[in-house]
Protein backbone atom coordinates (compact mmCIF):
# COMPACT_ATOMS: atom_id res chain seq x y z
CA UNK A 1 0.00 0.00 0.00
CA UNK A 2 1.49 3.37 -0.86
CA UNK A 3 2.26 5.79 2.20
CA UNK A 4 1.21 9.05 2.90
CA UNK A 5 3.63 11.73 2.73
CA UNK A 6 3.75 15.68 3.43
CA UNK A 7 4.95 18.57 1.43
CA UNK A 8 4.72 22.13 1.70
CA UNK A 9 3.23 24.44 -1.51
CA UNK A 10 3.34 27.66 -2.15
CA UNK A 11 -0.21 28.06 -3.69
CA UNK A 12 0.87 31.55 -5.84
CA UNK A 13 3.51 29.78 -7.72
CA UNK A 14 3.85 26.10 -6.78
CA UNK A 15 7.33 26.39 -5.05
CA UNK A 16 7.72 22.96 -2.96
CA UNK A 17 9.24 22.99 0.59
CA UNK A 18 10.41 20.21 3.09
CA UNK A 19 8.61 22.45 5.91
CA UNK A 20 6.14 25.39 6.33
CA UNK A 21 7.43 28.61 6.25
CA UNK A 22 5.94 31.99 6.74
CA UNK A 23 7.78 33.49 3.20
CA UNK A 24 8.11 32.14 -0.33
CA UNK A 25 11.78 32.31 -1.78
CA UNK A 26 10.22 31.93 -5.15
CA UNK A 27 7.74 34.47 -5.45
CA UNK A 28 8.01 36.98 -2.42
CA UNK A 29 4.39 35.92 -0.98
CA UNK A 30 3.82 35.76 2.44
CA UNK A 31 1.37 33.12 4.10
CA UNK A 32 1.05 31.33 0.76
CA UNK A 33 2.70 28.19 1.52
CA UNK A 34 0.26 25.33 2.60
CA UNK A 35 0.83 21.58 3.91
CA UNK A 36 -0.58 19.27 0.92
CA UNK A 37 -0.51 15.22 1.51
CA UNK A 38 0.51 12.99 -1.49
CA UNK A 39 0.32 9.60 -1.98
CA UNK A 40 3.70 8.23 -3.11
CA UNK A 41 4.35 4.92 -4.60
CA UNK A 42 7.59 3.14 -3.03
CA UNK A 43 10.96 3.40 -5.26
CA UNK A 44 12.17 0.78 -7.63
CA UNK A 45 15.59 0.18 -6.56
CA UNK A 46 18.66 -2.42 -7.67
CA UNK A 47 19.34 -4.26 -10.85
CA UNK A 48 15.97 -6.38 -10.32
CA UNK A 49 13.85 -2.88 -10.02
CA UNK A 50 15.80 -1.18 -13.07
CA UNK A 51 15.47 -4.74 -15.85
CA UNK A 52 11.64 -4.73 -14.56
CA UNK A 53 10.57 -1.14 -15.34
CA UNK A 54 12.86 -1.39 -18.55
CA UNK A 55 10.87 -4.27 -19.16
CA UNK A 56 7.75 -2.40 -19.14
CA UNK A 57 8.40 0.82 -21.02
CA UNK A 58 7.78 1.13 -24.93
CA UNK A 59 10.36 3.05 -26.57
CA UNK A 60 8.74 5.99 -28.52
CA UNK A 61 8.12 6.50 -32.08
CA UNK A 62 9.26 8.91 -34.33
CA UNK A 63 8.15 10.14 -37.45
CA UNK A 64 9.03 12.50 -40.38
CA UNK A 65 8.52 16.25 -40.11
CA UNK A 66 7.18 16.33 -43.64
CA UNK A 67 4.30 13.92 -43.25
CA UNK A 68 0.73 14.19 -44.08
CA UNK A 69 -1.58 15.64 -40.89
CA UNK A 70 -5.71 15.17 -41.54
CA UNK A 71 -6.41 18.71 -41.01
CA UNK A 72 -10.09 19.95 -39.63
CA UNK A 73 -12.06 22.69 -39.92
CA UNK A 74 -12.82 24.97 -36.91
CA UNK A 75 -15.83 24.38 -35.13
CA UNK A 76 -17.84 27.89 -35.32
CA UNK A 77 -19.02 29.12 -32.18
CA UNK A 78 -22.18 31.06 -34.03
CA UNK A 79 -20.83 34.08 -32.27
CA UNK A 80 -18.18 36.01 -34.07
CA UNK A 81 -16.37 38.29 -31.50
CA UNK A 82 -15.69 34.57 -29.87
CA UNK A 83 -14.46 32.90 -32.75
CA UNK A 84 -11.63 36.48 -33.46
CA UNK A 85 -10.37 35.98 -30.53
CA UNK A 86 -9.91 31.82 -30.65
CA UNK A 87 -8.60 32.54 -34.34
CA UNK A 88 -11.82 30.89 -36.76
CA UNK A 89 -13.02 28.95 -34.21
CA UNK A 90 -12.89 25.76 -32.04
CA UNK A 91 -10.12 23.35 -32.59
CA UNK A 92 -10.67 19.43 -31.94
CA UNK A 93 -8.69 18.43 -29.02
CA UNK A 94 -8.24 22.17 -27.70
CA UNK A 95 -7.95 23.21 -24.18
CA UNK A 96 -9.19 26.97 -23.75
CA UNK A 97 -8.82 28.78 -20.17
CA UNK A 98 -11.19 31.52 -19.53
CA UNK A 99 -10.35 33.61 -16.48
CA UNK A 100 -12.25 36.99 -15.07
CA UNK A 101 -13.28 38.97 -11.62
CA UNK A 102 -16.34 37.43 -10.22
CA UNK A 103 -19.25 38.59 -11.57
CA UNK A 104 -17.75 39.64 -15.17
CA UNK A 105 -20.00 37.53 -17.27
CA UNK A 106 -17.71 34.34 -17.67
CA UNK A 107 -20.74 31.17 -17.10
CA UNK A 108 -23.10 33.84 -19.13
CA UNK A 109 -20.79 33.93 -22.30
CA UNK A 110 -19.97 30.00 -22.11
CA UNK A 111 -23.43 29.10 -21.61
CA UNK A 112 -24.62 31.42 -24.75
CA UNK A 113 -21.35 29.89 -26.57
CA UNK A 114 -22.45 26.48 -25.49
CA UNK A 115 -26.07 27.15 -27.21
CA UNK A 116 -25.07 28.42 -29.90
CA UNK A 117 -22.38 24.86 -30.63
CA UNK A 118 -25.31 22.87 -29.82
CA UNK A 119 -27.32 23.50 -33.07
CA UNK A 120 -24.07 21.88 -34.67
CA UNK A 121 -22.75 18.86 -32.76
CA UNK A 122 -22.76 17.40 -28.83
CA UNK A 123 -22.19 19.73 -25.82
CA UNK A 124 -21.99 19.53 -22.23
CA UNK A 125 -21.56 22.05 -19.70
CA UNK A 126 -20.58 20.75 -16.20
CA UNK A 127 -20.68 23.15 -13.28
CA UNK A 128 -18.62 22.32 -10.23
CA UNK A 129 -20.15 25.61 -8.44
CA UNK A 130 -24.00 26.56 -9.09
CA UNK A 131 -27.01 23.74 -9.69
CA UNK A 132 -28.09 22.45 -12.40
CA UNK A 133 -31.31 24.38 -11.27
CA UNK A 134 -29.59 27.70 -11.33
CA UNK A 135 -27.85 27.12 -14.44
CA UNK A 136 -31.62 26.33 -15.84
CA UNK A 137 -32.47 30.05 -14.55
CA UNK A 138 -29.78 31.57 -16.28
CA UNK A 139 -30.65 29.83 -19.65
CA UNK A 140 -33.69 31.14 -19.31
CA UNK A 141 -33.16 34.45 -18.50
CA UNK A 142 -31.11 34.26 -21.46
CA UNK A 143 -33.57 32.94 -24.11
CA UNK A 144 -31.71 30.12 -24.68
CA UNK A 145 -33.11 27.25 -22.41
CA UNK A 146 -34.64 25.25 -25.96
CA UNK A 147 -31.29 24.53 -26.50
CA UNK A 148 -30.12 21.52 -26.52
CA UNK A 149 -26.99 21.80 -23.97
CA UNK A 150 -26.27 18.43 -21.96
CA UNK A 151 -25.66 19.65 -17.77
CA UNK A 152 -24.34 18.08 -15.01
CA UNK A 153 -23.18 19.43 -11.45
CA UNK A 154 -19.76 17.35 -10.45
CA UNK A 155 -16.75 18.16 -9.01
CA UNK A 156 -14.58 14.78 -9.06
CA UNK A 157 -12.59 14.64 -11.81
CA UNK A 158 -12.68 10.76 -12.25
CA UNK A 159 -16.42 11.24 -12.51
CA UNK A 160 -16.20 13.83 -15.46
CA UNK A 161 -13.48 11.97 -17.42
CA UNK A 162 -15.85 8.70 -17.03
CA UNK A 163 -18.32 10.42 -18.72
CA UNK A 164 -16.54 12.05 -21.26
CA UNK A 165 -14.28 9.31 -21.94
CA UNK A 166 -15.91 7.48 -24.38
CA UNK A 167 -16.65 7.56 -28.49
CA UNK A 168 -20.04 9.22 -28.12
CA UNK A 169 -18.90 11.79 -26.03
CA UNK A 170 -19.51 15.52 -26.50
CA UNK A 171 -17.38 17.37 -28.76
CA UNK A 172 -17.28 20.74 -26.69
CA UNK A 173 -17.15 20.55 -23.10
CA UNK A 174 -17.45 23.01 -20.38
CA UNK A 175 -15.85 22.99 -17.07
CA UNK A 176 -16.91 25.74 -14.50
CA UNK A 177 -14.77 26.01 -13.00
CA UNK A 178 -11.58 24.51 -12.49
CA UNK A 179 -11.04 25.50 -8.88
CA UNK A 180 -13.72 23.17 -7.79
CA UNK A 181 -12.34 19.96 -9.57
CA UNK A 182 -10.54 17.89 -7.55
CA UNK A 183 -8.40 14.06 -7.94
CA UNK A 184 -9.13 11.67 -6.06
CA UNK A 185 -5.72 10.56 -5.57
CA UNK A 186 -4.68 13.64 -3.66
CA UNK A 187 -5.84 14.38 -0.34
CA UNK A 188 -5.35 18.44 -0.66
CA UNK A 189 -8.20 20.15 -0.56
CA UNK A 190 -9.74 21.40 -4.11
CA UNK A 191 -8.42 24.83 -5.45
CA UNK A 192 -4.93 24.34 -4.03
CA UNK A 193 -1.93 24.11 -6.66
CA UNK A 194 -1.62 20.39 -6.65
CA UNK A 195 -5.44 19.97 -7.26
CA UNK A 196 -5.87 22.70 -9.79
CA UNK A 197 -2.69 21.19 -11.84
CA UNK A 198 -3.52 17.34 -11.61
CA UNK A 199 -7.07 18.27 -12.48
CA UNK A 200 -6.12 20.12 -14.97
CA UNK A 201 -3.86 17.73 -16.94
CA UNK A 202 -6.08 14.48 -16.67
CA UNK A 203 -8.95 16.36 -18.17
CA UNK A 204 -6.37 17.95 -20.96
CA UNK A 205 -5.20 14.22 -21.24
CA UNK A 206 -8.53 13.00 -22.34
CA UNK A 207 -9.61 15.85 -24.01
CA UNK A 208 -6.76 15.20 -27.03
CA UNK A 209 -7.09 11.71 -26.98
CA UNK A 210 -10.38 11.89 -28.21
CA UNK A 211 -10.77 15.19 -30.31
CA UNK A 212 -12.63 16.73 -27.31
CA UNK A 213 -12.80 20.75 -27.31
CA UNK A 214 -12.12 21.72 -23.75
CA UNK A 215 -13.23 25.05 -22.17
CA UNK A 216 -12.07 26.12 -18.37
CA UNK A 217 -13.34 28.64 -16.21
CA UNK A 218 -10.48 29.93 -14.17
CA UNK A 219 -10.81 32.21 -11.19
CA UNK A 220 -8.45 35.26 -10.86
CA UNK A 221 -6.47 36.69 -7.92
CA UNK A 222 -7.15 40.28 -6.53
CA UNK A 223 -3.89 41.49 -8.81
CA UNK A 224 -6.07 39.90 -11.98
CA UNK A 225 -4.34 37.41 -12.83
CA UNK A 226 -5.31 33.30 -13.32
CA UNK A 227 -5.86 31.62 -9.60
CA UNK A 228 -3.54 28.97 -9.05
CA UNK A 229 0.02 27.71 -10.91
CA UNK A 230 1.62 29.74 -13.46
CA UNK A 231 1.99 25.89 -14.83
CA UNK A 232 -1.51 25.80 -15.37
CA UNK A 233 -1.80 28.20 -18.48
CA UNK A 234 1.41 26.59 -19.52
CA UNK A 235 -0.65 23.60 -20.25
CA UNK A 236 -3.29 24.77 -21.86
CA UNK A 237 -3.75 26.10 -25.73
CA UNK A 238 -5.20 28.99 -25.72
CA UNK A 239 -5.88 32.01 -22.76
CA UNK A 240 -8.38 34.20 -22.61
CA UNK A 241 -9.53 37.37 -20.43
CA UNK A 242 -12.69 38.50 -19.66
CA UNK A 243 -12.44 42.08 -19.06
CA UNK A 244 -14.52 45.02 -18.49
CA UNK A 245 -16.05 47.62 -15.70
CA UNK A 246 -18.32 47.04 -13.11
CA UNK A 247 -20.09 50.57 -13.85
CA UNK A 248 -19.03 49.64 -18.16
CA UNK A 249 -21.69 47.52 -20.05
CA UNK A 250 -18.82 46.72 -21.79
CA UNK A 251 -16.41 43.37 -21.46
CA UNK A 252 -13.70 42.69 -23.58
CA UNK A 253 -12.16 39.34 -24.20
CA UNK A 254 -8.93 39.45 -24.50
CA UNK A 255 -6.32 37.12 -25.80
CA UNK A 256 -2.87 36.33 -24.43
CA UNK A 257 -2.22 33.16 -25.90
CA UNK A 258 -3.20 30.79 -28.49
CA UNK A 259 -1.30 28.59 -30.19
CA UNK A 260 -3.79 27.93 -33.37
CA UNK A 261 -4.57 31.82 -33.96
CA UNK A 262 -3.29 35.37 -33.30
CA UNK A 263 -3.03 36.60 -29.66
CA UNK A 264 -3.62 40.28 -27.84
CA UNK A 265 -7.04 40.17 -30.39
CA UNK A 266 -10.13 41.33 -28.80
CA UNK A 267 -13.61 40.39 -28.92
CA UNK A 268 -16.31 43.19 -27.81
CA UNK A 269 -19.43 42.78 -25.72
CA UNK A 270 -22.17 44.73 -24.68
CA UNK A 271 -23.59 43.29 -21.24
CA UNK A 272 -27.37 43.55 -21.56
CA UNK A 273 -30.76 41.99 -19.55
CA UNK A 274 -30.73 39.47 -22.30
CA UNK A 275 -27.07 38.50 -21.73
CA UNK A 276 -23.98 39.14 -24.00
CA UNK A 277 -24.74 40.68 -27.32
CA UNK A 278 -21.86 41.59 -30.24
CA UNK A 279 -20.49 44.61 -31.25
CA UNK A 280 -19.69 44.84 -34.54
CA UNK A 281 -18.05 48.77 -34.68
CA UNK A 282 -16.77 48.76 -30.85
CA UNK A 283 -15.03 52.10 -32.23
CA UNK A 284 -18.62 54.06 -32.66
CA UNK A 285 -19.59 52.21 -29.68
CA UNK A 286 -16.58 53.65 -27.34
CA UNK A 287 -17.77 57.29 -28.86
CA UNK A 288 -21.35 57.44 -28.33
CA UNK A 289 -21.19 59.49 -25.28
CA UNK A 290 -18.26 61.22 -26.35
CA UNK A 291 -19.21 65.50 -25.97
CA UNK A 292 -17.31 68.13 -27.93
CA UNK A 293 -15.41 71.05 -27.42
CA UNK A 294 -14.13 69.40 -24.19
CA UNK A 295 -11.08 70.94 -22.69
CA UNK A 296 -9.06 67.65 -21.93
CA UNK A 297 -10.24 64.89 -24.29
CA UNK A 298 -8.71 63.84 -26.85
CA UNK A 299 -9.90 60.85 -29.28
CA UNK A 300 -7.15 57.55 -29.97
CA UNK A 301 -6.28 55.89 -32.90
CA UNK A 302 -5.21 52.53 -31.69
CA UNK A 303 -5.09 48.64 -32.62
CA UNK A 304 -5.72 46.19 -30.74
CA UNK A 305 -5.18 42.93 -32.19
CA UNK A 306 -5.86 42.84 -35.86
CA UNK A 307 -8.59 45.64 -35.30
CA UNK A 308 -8.07 49.54 -35.35
CA UNK A 309 -10.42 50.99 -32.72
CA UNK A 310 -11.11 54.57 -32.03
CA UNK A 311 -11.01 55.52 -27.78
CA UNK A 312 -11.36 58.84 -25.72
CA UNK A 313 -8.72 60.13 -24.05
CA UNK A 314 -9.39 62.11 -21.05
CA UNK A 315 -7.77 64.27 -18.62
CA UNK A 316 -7.95 66.66 -15.84
CA UNK A 317 -4.85 68.94 -14.63
CA UNK A 318 -5.81 70.44 -11.40
CA UNK A 319 -4.24 72.81 -8.66
CA UNK A 320 -2.98 70.09 -6.04
CA UNK A 321 -3.85 70.59 -2.57
CA UNK A 322 -1.01 69.01 -0.63
CA UNK A 323 2.65 69.14 -1.35
CA UNK A 324 2.51 66.04 -3.13
CA UNK A 325 0.89 66.25 -6.51
CA UNK A 326 -1.38 63.18 -6.90
CA UNK A 327 -1.27 61.26 -10.11
CA UNK A 328 -4.48 58.77 -10.49
CA UNK A 329 -5.18 56.32 -13.62
CA UNK A 330 -7.57 54.48 -15.37
CA UNK A 331 -7.11 52.26 -17.97
CA UNK A 332 -3.55 53.08 -18.77
CA UNK A 333 -0.38 52.13 -16.93
CA UNK A 334 0.68 54.82 -14.27
CA UNK A 335 4.64 54.61 -14.60
CA UNK A 336 3.80 55.59 -18.45
CA UNK A 337 1.84 58.48 -17.60
CA UNK A 338 4.73 59.34 -14.99
CA UNK A 339 7.25 59.26 -17.56
CA UNK A 340 5.11 61.43 -19.91
CA UNK A 341 4.53 64.06 -17.20
CA UNK A 342 8.41 64.24 -17.07
CA UNK A 343 9.29 64.87 -20.70
CA UNK A 344 6.38 67.16 -21.03
CA UNK A 345 8.07 69.19 -18.16
CA UNK A 346 11.62 68.44 -19.40
CA UNK A 347 11.01 69.06 -23.29
CA UNK A 348 7.95 70.92 -24.00
CA UNK A 349 7.85 73.07 -21.14
CA UNK A 350 4.63 72.47 -19.28
CA UNK A 351 4.19 73.14 -15.43
CA UNK A 352 3.25 70.26 -14.15
CA UNK A 353 5.03 69.39 -11.27
CA UNK A 354 2.74 70.65 -9.11
CA UNK A 355 -0.37 70.06 -10.49
CA UNK A 356 -3.05 67.07 -10.10
CA UNK A 357 -3.02 64.82 -13.18
CA UNK A 358 -5.90 62.64 -13.54
CA UNK A 359 -6.21 60.25 -16.54
CA UNK A 360 -9.25 57.86 -18.07
CA UNK A 361 -9.90 55.59 -21.05
CA UNK A 362 -13.44 56.19 -21.75
CA UNK A 363 -15.99 53.03 -21.72
CA UNK A 364 -13.43 50.58 -19.46
CA UNK A 365 -11.17 49.55 -21.86
CA UNK A 366 -7.58 49.33 -21.18
CA UNK A 367 -4.38 50.73 -23.48
CA UNK A 368 -1.26 48.97 -23.37
CA UNK A 369 0.55 50.11 -26.79
CA UNK A 370 2.72 52.94 -26.46
CA UNK A 371 0.58 54.78 -29.68
CA UNK A 372 -1.00 55.94 -27.12
CA UNK A 373 1.17 58.36 -25.62
CA UNK A 374 0.88 61.54 -28.00
CA UNK A 375 -3.30 61.24 -27.36
CA UNK A 376 -2.69 61.74 -23.69
CA UNK A 377 0.03 64.43 -24.07
CA UNK A 378 -2.65 66.32 -25.94
CA UNK A 379 -5.72 65.33 -23.59
CA UNK A 380 -2.83 66.93 -20.73
CA UNK A 381 -2.16 69.97 -22.85
CA UNK A 382 -6.08 70.52 -23.60
CA UNK A 383 -6.55 70.24 -20.03
CA UNK A 384 -3.79 72.80 -18.39
CA UNK A 385 -4.09 75.21 -21.31
CA UNK A 386 -8.13 75.11 -21.41
CA UNK A 387 -8.74 74.80 -25.10
CA UNK A 388 -10.54 71.98 -25.86
CA UNK A 389 -8.86 70.00 -29.48
CA UNK A 390 -10.73 69.82 -32.98
CA UNK A 391 -13.44 67.55 -32.89
CA UNK A 392 -12.82 65.78 -35.82
CA UNK A 393 -9.07 64.74 -34.90
CA UNK A 394 -7.84 61.87 -33.88
CA UNK A 395 -4.33 61.64 -32.81
CA UNK A 396 -1.43 58.80 -32.31
CA UNK A 397 2.31 58.15 -31.89
CA UNK A 398 4.68 57.02 -29.18
CA UNK A 399 7.05 59.73 -27.49
CA UNK A 400 10.62 59.03 -26.36
CA UNK A 401 12.52 60.51 -23.61
CA UNK A 402 14.39 63.11 -25.62
CA UNK A 403 11.01 64.94 -26.84
CA UNK A 404 10.74 63.10 -30.45
CA UNK A 405 7.56 61.86 -31.50
CA UNK A 406 7.97 58.39 -33.46
CA UNK A 407 6.09 56.61 -36.02
CA UNK A 408 3.87 53.19 -34.99
CA UNK A 409 2.67 50.41 -37.08
CA UNK A 410 -0.62 50.07 -39.09
CA UNK A 411 -0.70 53.84 -39.40
CA UNK A 412 -2.90 53.52 -42.59
CA UNK A 413 -5.17 51.16 -40.84
CA UNK A 414 -5.85 53.73 -37.72
CA UNK A 415 -6.34 56.60 -40.14
CA UNK A 416 -8.67 54.47 -42.52
CA UNK A 417 -11.22 53.51 -39.33
CA UNK A 418 -10.74 57.05 -38.32
CA UNK A 419 -12.23 58.40 -41.79
CA UNK A 420 -14.78 55.81 -41.76
CA UNK A 421 -16.18 57.17 -38.49
CA UNK A 422 -15.99 61.02 -39.65
CA UNK A 423 -12.49 62.31 -38.16
CA UNK A 424 -11.21 64.54 -41.17
CA UNK A 425 -7.74 65.69 -39.33
CA UNK A 426 -5.32 63.39 -37.44
CA UNK A 427 -2.20 64.31 -35.68
CA UNK A 428 0.46 61.85 -36.20
CA UNK A 429 4.22 61.26 -36.22
CA UNK A 430 6.12 62.61 -39.04
CA UNK A 431 6.50 59.62 -41.70
CA UNK A 432 9.66 60.15 -44.04
CA UNK A 433 8.60 60.89 -47.78
CA UNK A 434 4.70 60.72 -46.67
CA UNK A 435 3.47 64.04 -44.97
CA UNK A 436 4.72 67.33 -45.21
CA UNK A 437 3.38 69.88 -42.87
CA UNK A 438 2.15 73.27 -44.42
CA UNK A 439 3.78 76.41 -44.22
CA UNK A 440 1.54 78.00 -41.81
CA UNK A 441 2.02 75.07 -39.67
CA UNK A 442 -1.25 74.05 -40.05
CA UNK A 443 -2.43 70.72 -42.17
CA UNK A 444 -5.14 71.72 -45.01
CA UNK A 445 -8.88 69.93 -44.93
CA UNK A 446 -8.68 66.44 -44.71
CA UNK A 447 -5.00 65.56 -44.18
CA UNK A 448 -2.78 64.76 -41.45
CA UNK A 449 -0.56 66.93 -39.28
CA UNK A 450 2.97 65.62 -38.93
CA UNK A 451 5.35 66.49 -36.04
CA UNK A 452 8.50 65.05 -35.03
CA UNK A 453 8.86 66.06 -31.41
CA UNK A 454 6.24 67.16 -28.46
CA UNK A 455 6.78 70.86 -28.68
CA UNK A 456 5.50 70.93 -32.00
CA UNK A 457 1.94 69.08 -30.28
CA UNK A 458 1.81 71.98 -27.52
CA UNK A 459 2.30 74.64 -29.85
CA UNK A 460 0.38 73.46 -33.46
CA UNK A 461 -1.87 70.61 -32.21
CA UNK A 462 -4.26 73.34 -31.02
CA UNK A 463 -3.88 75.57 -33.46
CA UNK A 464 -6.08 73.36 -35.60
CA UNK A 465 -8.91 75.04 -34.23
CA UNK A 466 -7.51 78.60 -34.46
CA UNK A 467 -7.19 78.86 -30.50
CA UNK A 468 -4.15 80.39 -29.07
CA UNK A 469 -1.73 78.41 -27.08
CA UNK A 470 -0.69 81.70 -24.92
CA UNK A 471 -1.77 80.05 -21.57
CA UNK A 472 1.16 77.54 -21.98
CA UNK A 473 3.46 78.05 -18.81
CA UNK A 474 6.82 78.35 -20.54
CA UNK A 475 10.17 77.81 -18.78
Amino acid sequence: MARQSARFVCQSCSAVYPRWQGHCESCGEWNSIQEEAVASAPPIGGKAGRAKSSSRTKAIEFVPLDGKNERRPRLSTGIAEFDRVLGGGLVDGSAVLIGGDPGIGKSTLLLQVMAAISKQTRTAYISGEEAIDQVRMRAERLGVKDASVELAAATSVSEIIAAIDQTDAPKVVVIDSIQTMYVDLLDSAPGTVGQVRASAQELIRVAKRRGTALLLVGHVTKEGAIAGPRVLEHMVDTVLYFEGERGHPFRILRGVKNRFGPTDEIGVFDMTEQGLQEVKNPSALFLADRQEGIAGAAVFAGIEGSRPMLVEIQALVAPSAYGTPRRAVVGWDSNRLAMLLAVLEARAGLDLGGRDVYLNVAGGLRISEPAADLAVAAAIASSLTGQALPNETVVFGEIGLSGEVRTVGRSDARLKEAAKLGFKRATIPRRPGKDKAGKSGRPEKDTALAITEIGELVQLALMLSGDDTSGTTRR
